[in-house]
């Protein structure tokens, strides 16, 4: 534990002290205030025009987190791309090859202060939410809302571990990223072949699909098949960054 802490802190503060995660942060936030603002007046619009009142926090909250979704698809290979290859291109990579630290260990870390960074950036949209639901009647259910940032953490983790795993592909971060972004594009070219599919295709194509379970938790339900989805994605990969980073050891051996 005290390996994985000692990777972690040096991350976080590298996490602060670069450019690219305020970059990104503050591209989140106000793009983040900015669409919440419009959904929140679209919606007033809609109350305040038609014979029925709609259901206005919870079209804003599954719209926002649709948002957020594709935000992600934007934005995450920009905090991935250099976890590993900015390491391998300044040669500090070699530095914990030859330290007493194991490869899962040095993995680990950093997938923790990338995950740790991507709920710090969610946290003050989960503030906007909040005041919302304590000012609108009826209220959304909360377990609506706690259920929808489970969904959103979980996706995130998941393009997390992918983009840690293409980084350690290679020493090069613009690579690094055009390959985080492809993955991300495939990833929703799944979720669209899966709308089109039917029979027993057409179910393990939609099973395979991150957005799909993604889909369910902005609708307030917690499937079982989700969370397991998404924990042996998230395990996946992190096995195979760490087979990565064990191949870097034996060829410097």
């Amino acid at each position: 534990m005290r390996s994985i802490y000692a990777i972690y802190r040096k991350e976080m503060g590298h996490y602060f002290v670069s450019p690219v995660a305020y970059v990104v942060v503050s591209i989140f936030l106000i793009l983040s205030a900015f669409f919440f603002n419009l959904y929140l007046g679209q919606v007033m619009e809609q109350a305040f025009g038609g014979p029925e009142t709609p259901d206005g926090p919870s079209q804003i909250f599954r719209a926002f987190l649709g948002l957020v979704a594709l935000l992600n698809l934007f934005l995450m290979p920009l905090l991935t791309m250099g976890t590993f290859s900015e390491e391998r291109k300044r040669g500090t990579m070699e530095l914990l090859m030859t330290s007493p630290i194991s490869e899962l260990d040095i993995v680990l870390g950093k997938y923790l202060a990338s995950f740790t960074l991507f709920a710090v950036m969610l946290l003050p949209t989960a503030s906007l939410f909040i005041v919302l639901w304590l000012h609108t009647d009826p209220r959304p259910p909360l377990s609506m809302l706690l259920a929808g940032y489970l969904g959103v953490l979980l996706f995130g983790g998941c393009l997390l571990a992918l983009g840690m795993f293409l980084s350690s592909l290679t020493e090069n971060q613009i690579i690094a990223f055009a390959l985080t972004f492809g993955s991300f594009l495939l990833l929703w070219a799944i979720d669209f072949g899966s709308r089109g599919a039917a029979g027993p295709v057409g179910l393990v194509v939609a099973y395979l699909s991150v957005i799909n379970h993604y889909e369910d938790f902005t609708q307030g339900i917690i499937d079982t098949s989700g969370l397991i989805y998404y924990a042996s994605f998230i395990v996946l990969f992190i096995f195979l960054t760490v087979r990565s980073v064990d191949s870097m050891r034996w060829r410097r051996a």
